[in-house]
């Protein structure tokens, strides 16, 4: 019996590519990962060079190659949602990678989900109407910049370009379909309506084929670059976020993966695709079978970095574990302060480019600990909200898994079950997507019988039970989170339409030196 075979799971993410490289047992044999800027030239605009981020997907596969001294059986990719490039005929891109936290075309997004074509373009394709789409950023370069837009010959994604210069193949997985806003997920097929309100063709846009999809391998080119032989196979893979769900275990129906990273995210494993009538959620594709029902929010940990810098800022950069036990001096509910953290606006389940951040509720007897713990407390009571979501689609929720930088902290683990109401399971150890990805790969090569032996390779670690005192605070808060949301629309509104004659926003505090 020789060596159980390996597959490399390469995770293209917003701030670097990783490479990894699993056995059938799921063992992690080596890893690998090459970082990238975000540019923000404008306001609004978080865009990255395609070029860049190929060249770390190769150098990041190259090294793991040379450390695991061992035959591949394939690479398997994936990949952060919504990215758009225009390509020219040759294939050279027109435009940077306009990524998800793009966003420029909130205006276009806000207007379309005005119109009651809005809701249903969402229900159709399964991608909220939200800047952070393809769809509302092709209808801004449609109408801001007319004469790239008619240059443009293809419009892909990072992940499809990266697979057009490694096997000059033009292919875009379901999944990855699935979030653009483009494609009709009942139908697996391209939605004419929104290719019309894009102002594009068919032929425009990559071929659709399903995340098991093998593309015959490596050129001659990518081969050399990237120290394995020409032919070596190379799996379609999916988007990041059904496979997080993947790499934790969840690939049951009612099984919820929750991540906090920078940003957050929470999402159920369902059979069939399907949004719920007010479209709080997203559906997108992980295979034919498996679909992932949830919602995205953008501001995880970026809320305590922000509490960090605004609020202690003599602690220091990277103070996070002093500033939690600030938090833990404040009791549940923060003494009825409650924090809507939208820091960099937010996504579900309201899916609208308009909140600001905001304190309600604030008094006299408020000091640091409470301003503290309500950031943390608006963060979870964000994930709640999208829970609720989830279950208003008719999914059930039977159990969670979560994962992110954020489960270091006893206390933020415990404020989530909490706010949750509900056990969470921590899994021990592996990367999430980049592991989605080799089980995914495994699967299309025939090297396992189905990605569900996730289930069984995932460990957990630790289960944080909900303290049925403090569930029932926040249970009873939660009501007026969400009424905040509806309450401060109209500010929100009046703010944007004002900040253009107000001064500038400040810069973040610069850290003590």
């Amino acid at each position: 019996m020789g060596d159980p075979a390996v597959v490399v799971g390469v995770d293209i993410g917003t701030t670097s590519t990783k490479a990894v490289a699993y056995d059938t047992g799921g063992r992690q044999l080596a890893t690998h990962s090459i970082g990238y800027p975000l540019e923000e030239p404008h306001p609004g605009y978080a865009e990255q060079d395609p070029a860049l981020i190929f060249d770390a997907v190769v150098g990041s596969v190259r090294a793991v190659v040379a450390e695991l001294g061992r035959p591949v059986a394939g690479l398997s990719f994936s990949t952060a949602m919504h990215s758009l490039i225009g390509l020219g005929a040759g294939g050279t891109p027109l435009t940077p990678s306009v990524t998800w936290a793009d966003s420029r075309a909130a205006a276009q997004a806000e207007r379309l989900r005005a119109v009651p074509s809005g809701l249903a373009i969402h229900r159709r394709t399964g991608t909220p109407v939200h800047p952070m789409a393809p769809l509302p950023k092709l209808v801004w370069f449609a109408e801001q910049q007319p004469k790239l837009h008619e240059r443009v010959a293809h419009w892909v994604g990072i992940k499809e370009y990266v697979l057009l210069r490694l096997a000059e193949a033009l292919v875009i997985d379901h999944s990855v379909a699935s979030a653009t806003g483009l494609m009709d997920i009942h139908r697996l097929a391209w939605d004419p309506e929104a290719l019309g309100i894009a102002g594009i063709t068919e032929e425009q846009l990559p071929q659709l084929v399903s995340t098991t999809h093998v593309l015959p391998g490596l050129t001659a080119e990518a081969a050399r670059a990237t120290g394995l032989p020409a032919g070596t196979p190379l799996v379609v893979g999916a988007g990041d976020g059904p496979l997080a769900n993947l790499g934790l275990g969840a690939v049951h129906p009612g099984e919820v993966a929750c991540s906090i990273g920078t940003s957050g995210a929470m999402r159920v494993m369902v059979e069939r695709p399907g949004v719920d009538p007010l479209g709080g959620v997203f559906c997108y594709a992980l295979t034919e079978h498996r679909w992932v029902v949830g919602g995205a929010i953008n501001n995880g940990g970026i809320v305590l970095q922000w509490a960090n810098e605004a609020l202690a800022p003599e602690l220091g950069e990277h103070a996070e574990e002093e500033l939690l036990d600030v938090a833990a001096r404040a009791p549940v509910g923060s003494g009825g302060l409650i924090m809507l953290p939208y820091l960099l606006s937010e996504r579900a389940p309201h899916w609208s480019a308009l909140p600001r951040g905001a304190y309600v509720g604030l008094t006299h007897g408020h000091g640091r600990a409470h301003l503290v713990r309500a950031a943390l407390e608006g963060v979870c009571q964000q994930l709640a909200l999208v829970l609720a979501s989830v279950r208003a689609a008719g999914n059930e929720v039977r159990e969670i898994r979560a994962s992110g930088g954020f489960a270091r902290s006893p206390l933020w683990r415990q404020i989530l079950a909490d706010a949750l109401g509900m056990p969470v399971r921590f899994p021990a150890g592996h990367e999430g997507s980049s592991f989605g990805a080799a089980l995914l790969g495994m699967q299309a090569l025939g090297l396992i019988e189905s990605v569900e032996v996730a289930a069984d390779l995932v460990r957990i670690e630790e289960t944080v039970r909900p303290d049925p005192a403090s569930a029932a605070t926040y249970a009873a808060l939660l009501p007026l989170f969400s009424e905040l949301y509806d309450a401060l629309v109209p500010t929100f509104a009046s703010l944007r339409r004002l900040a253009p004659s107000l001064p500038p926003e400040p810069p973040p505090t610069a850290p003590p030196q």
